[in-house]
């Protein structure tokens, strides 16, 4: 059943009736719980658990991380309200356990068009790659008169949750200087550090960034606690190791939401039981939160007996007519 056909459905039903019968399931039908899909309003807004399996997640149509798996929850900006599935700009996505790449190119995207996007932002043209485990920044010094420059270092985890790049190797109009503070100067650096620009920092020789600030919206919580290079990856572990999944028993690949109250489309559901499927698990499940509702119309949804819903989605790299991707990986 078409997803848009089955909220028409349930929606009529829920006028006409109260939600006094249940669905037609093809099995017995239980009783309705009080805590199924409800009105928005609700004595009591307890936090959304959330699930993720090896989704392709599109922040906007240059930037996609790869969630290899994610744990935690999702509550809304507004204190008590509901959260609202279809507006990222609503909520949080607090990560109590994840592992999430970003490719070398999407963390250039990133810094280029997003945190280095002003006109007088002092780093311009930034290209990001790795080399024999260590990161490469080439770019422009847009306040030393666009001059030429290329740091190389490493990757760490800071103690407070952030990613640690130590220049070791510095070039500026392909000479070598000392260190990054040589590169920028004081007056650089402490324009970057006087935050005007979001989620990055400068410590001696050392930039700082803060994932949670320099991706576009949903806005992210969670601290880092390991980082590696993997190939063209940027791998980081956020938390603690993962504990129990309430959506370990799933297969495939999967965004799966449960408690709390969320409102998704036109539907509210009270003490949420969502789970959007990717229909061809063979890759990873590409996700794009600005155009879900197309990738939800291309699959079908069932209702489970205790009135979950499980949606199989359609990829949104495999939408028919979608022009090629922008994100980059």
């Amino acid at each position: 059943m078409k997803i848009t056909a089955f909220l028409g459905r349930f929606i009529l039903m829920a006028v006409t009736i109260g939600v006094s019968a249940p669905l037609q399931t093809g099995a017995e039908n239980p009783p309705l719980r009080s805590t199924g899909i409800s009105s928005a309003a609700t004595a009591q807004v307890s936090p959304v658990q959330v699930a993720m399996k090896n989704v392709m997640y599109h922040f906007s149509s240059h930037v996609a991380v790869h969630i290899l798996q994610l744990q935690g929850t999702m509550t809304s900006l507004k204190p008590g309200a509901t959260v609202v599935f279809d507006d990222k700009n609503s909520f949080t996505l607090n990560m109590a356990s994840a592992e999430i790449a970003i490719s070398c190119s999407a963390l250039a995207q990133v810094m280029n068009e997003d945190v280095f996007s002003a006109a007088d932002a002092p780093l311009k043209k930034l290209d990001v790659t790795s080399k024999d485990n260590h990161l490469v920044i080439n770019g422009q010094l847009h306040s030393k008169g666009d001059v030429p420059f290329e740091v190389t270092g490493g990757l760490s985890a800071t103690g407070d949750g952030r990613i640690r790049f130590h220049a070791e190797h510095v070039k500026a109009a392909h000479l070598p200087v000392k260190g990054l503070l040589d590169l920028m100067g004081v007056s650089l650096a402490n324009l970057i550090n006087t935050k005007k620009v979001q989620g990055v920092s400068v410590d001696k020789d050392d930039l700082i960034l803060n994932p949670q600030e320099i991706l576009p919206p949903p806005q992210i919580r969670g601290n880092v606690t390991a980082v590696r290079l993997q190939g063209n990856d940027i791998v980081q572990t956020f938390g603690t190791p993962p504990g129990v999944n309430f959506a370990a028993k799933q297969t495939g690949n999967y965004m799966a939401y449960r408690d709390g109250d969320l409102r998704f489309g036109k539907l509210t559901m009270n003490q949420a039981d969502l789970i959007l499927l990717d229909m061809d698990p063979q890759d990873p499940f590409d996700f794009f939160i600005d155009h879900y509702k197309d990738q939800l119309v291309a699959g079908y949804t069932k209702t489970t007996p205790d009135f979950g819903l499980r949606v199989y989605t359609r990829d949104y790299n495999k939408l028919q007519g979608r022009r090629a991707a922008s994100a980059s990986r």
